[in-house]
């Protein structure tokens, strides 16, 4: 009768060996050790720093004056702070929908597309405008919103629209709303992208029953894509509206916050109370407003936007 023979239940790893792999354990953790440092010295400390002298009077240059919640009670109590959470509340709502819709759209119809250099290319295309910087892009659009030789009255003009040229950005009642068409025709190329990777990850197999059945391009937008892809929504909406929030160059840039306090948000609010008025620890304030409201605001959407391709019944 041949032997068997029995393996040990357990393999004992030789010390030369548990050195180097507890040196390697050691290395690898050491060499993100600057990444850590630059992490706590550049994002963490400026945060620290601003919650607490937001507690305080202070110019920017002489010692602060610690004054209590006295800063949340002016910021709380100024009609033009609630005018600027107007404003941002338009331009959420409204901002959102379109810069998550259409990229969606967008990626969708260059997903079906039966040729893969064709998907390559417009994917390209999309992706170039990424390499012009924002500035310079929202100097085009001024330039594009000018009552005199810009190119929307100027159009407009051409078609015979007459009664629709605007001041487009001196109208109080418009600016905001200009502002907001600012990147016509809203295909984001960062969220394409990432809209374009989870279409990339719903098996052909979907797809393939779908045509089986009869799904025909709405219904399966509607009722197998958008569902499929709700992670990538989740994630672009929590990235959209902190944007939003932080937004203090395009209405600085544009229009200053005006004319009157049209185009005012709380990023500039807090802008200008920090470095125009001098009141560094009132613009601090701002900032911990601005920074409950995304924690809040992220916290619920990862809660209750639960998409059934991520979480199990």
């Amino acid at each position: 009768m041949d032997k068997v023979e029995v393996l040990p239940t357990s393999v004992e790893v030789p010390s030369k060996q548990r050195s180097k792999l507890r040196y390697n354990w050691k290395s690898g953790y050491g060499m993100l050790i600057p990444s850590f440092a630059l992490l706590l010295l550049f994002m963490y400390y400026p945060a620290v720093v601003a919650l607490v002298f937001s507690f305080s009077n202070w110019d920017g240059f002489n010692p602060p004056q610690f004054t209590g919640l006295q800063n949340y009670i002016q910021v709380l109590g100024d009609k033009v702070f609630w005018i600027s959470m107007e404003h941002l509340g338009i331009w959420t709502v409204l901002s959102t929908i379109i810069t998550l819709l259409v990229p969606l759209i967008v990626a969708v119809l260059i997903f079906h597309l039966k040729s893969k250099r064709a998907q390559y290319i417009y994917r390209v295309l999309f992706v170039i405008p990424m390499v012009v910087p924002g500035v310079v892009g929202l100097m085009v659009w001024s330039f594009m919103y000018d009552p005199t030789v810009g190119v929307i009255n100027a159009l407009l003009k051409s078609l015979g629209l007459q009664s629709w040229i605007q001041n487009w950005l001196g109208n109080p009642h418009i600016a905001l709303y200009s502002l907001i068409f600012v990147g016509f025709p809203f295909v984001v190329p960062f969220n394409l992208l990432i809209y374009f990777a989870g279409l990339q990850n719903i098996p052909e197999s979907v797809f393939e029953a779908a045509r089986l059945d009869g799904v025909g391009r709405l219904r399966r937008f509607v009722q197998l894509e958008v569902p499929l892809v709700l992670g990538q929504l989740k994630l672009l909406m929590i990235l959209t509206i902190i944007q939003l929030l932080q937004n203090v160059m395009m209405p600085l840039i544009m229009t200053n916050g005006g004319p009157g306090y049209s185009t005012y948000v709380p990023g500039l609010y807090m802008y200008f109370q920090a470095f125009q008025n001098g009141q560094f620890g009132l613009g601090m304030a701002v900032a911990t407003i601005i920074f409950v409201i995304v924690l809040a605001l992220t916290w619920v959407q990862i809660k209750y936007i639960r998409p059934s391709t991520e979480y199990e019944a």
